[in-house]
């Protein structure tokens, strides 16, 4: 494994540990590209939006529509990768404070994020499919189609989580890298 590796994660060395590794690396990696993708699409339409704003008078009127779409987009895609770290708001206290039951905790955790995400894909599912037939007011496309970022995001949110399963409820290990810190933010 080479240093910088977007994959920390240390799994079994095996037949089926192999293929799963391989999987879990090629997911984080075009889970990024995608988030750093539609980030750099919104700034790029938002920027040519103000440029030509200010420089004409005159606007594109999609830009507004789409570069709020995308965002949910990017909130629930990207969601996953902040779990993958570890930097979403969390609450230590109960592992501080019984570490001999941290372990049980930290399965509880999971169990409990999993059937969340699990709920959160059929109410995505179900919401995306009552507003189908509602059109967005420039563009035209199905509201639906905006509402699917909600199912498709916890949808990957559930393989993220059963990826770092082990790691997480064993040992506390969340992924590592030089170019995202998740204890930044930490007080």
């Amino acid at each position: 494994m080479r240093a910088g590796d977007p994959c920390q994660n240390r799994a079994p060395t095996g037949s089926v540990a192999l293929p799963m590794l391989t999987f879990d690396r090629a997911l984080l990696r075009l889970n990024r590209w995608v988030v750093i993708a539609i980030l750099a699409a919104m700034a790029l339409m938002v920027f040519v939006n103000v440029a030509l704003r200010f420089l004409t008078d005159h606007s594109i009127l999609w830009v507004e529509e789409v570069s709020r779409y995308l965002m949910i987009w990017l909130t629930f895609l990207g969601s996953g990768i902040v779990l993958r770290y570890g930097a979403h708001i969390g609450i230590d206290t109960l592992q501080d404070r019984f570490p001999r039951q941290a372990r049980a905790i930290r399965a509880l955790i999971f169990v409990l994020l999993l059937a969340f995400f699990a709920t959160m894909v059929w109410l995505g599912l179900r919401y995306a499919l009552l507003t189908w037939g509602q059109t967005t007011p420039v563009l035209g496309i199905p509201i639906g189609a905006v509402y699917l970022a909600m199912p498709v995001g916890f949808a990957l949110l559930i393989v993220h989580l059963l990826l770092m399963a082990a790691p997480y409820v064993r040992h506390r290990r969340f992924l590592a890298s030089e170019e995202f810190d998740a204890d930044a933010v930490k007080l």
